[in-house]
């Protein structure tokens, strides 16, 4: 009975790997206009923990995986943590410490540029 119960947790695992490998962007998309200074923000910003692409790194998560579509993690959640930090709950990178310098207002262009890049990837 466990061994059964242990493959079929692997079995997800590698079957929700496999969906992230085909949603984890691996290229530049072409952004309108509209979400240009939220793409430079969120370079400046996030990229270095969160992955150019939003696809993470080995110091933050990405942000191309469905744990992070809106119905889980609304954007006010993408407000919070870079203002006040965050604690670890789903990934094993740490705590998030506050974003030195971010505001509401950066935010406001970010969030929107991190929503297209989902929608983009199919994570809606």
């Amino acid at each position: 009975m466990k061994k059964s119960i242990i493959l079929l947790a692997a079995v997800n695992l590698l079957a929700l790997s496999a969906a992230h490998a085909q949603q984890t962007p691996q290229k530049e998309l072409k952004v309108p206009f509209k979400y240009a200074l939220g793409k430079s923000l969120f370079e400046e910003n996030c990229a270095a923990c969160h992955g150019k692409f939003g696809n993470g790194t080995s110091n933050g998560p990405p942000f191309m995986n469905p744990i992070y579509k809106p119905s889980h993690h609304g954007d006010e959640a993408f407000y919070r943590a870079p203002m006040n930090g965050a604690r670890a709950h789903h990934w094993k990178f740490g705590n998030m410490p506050p974003v030195e310098g971010m505001s509401r207002r950066k935010l406001s262009k970010i969030v929107p540029y991190i929503r297209w890049m989902q929608q983009q990837y199919g994570i809606k």
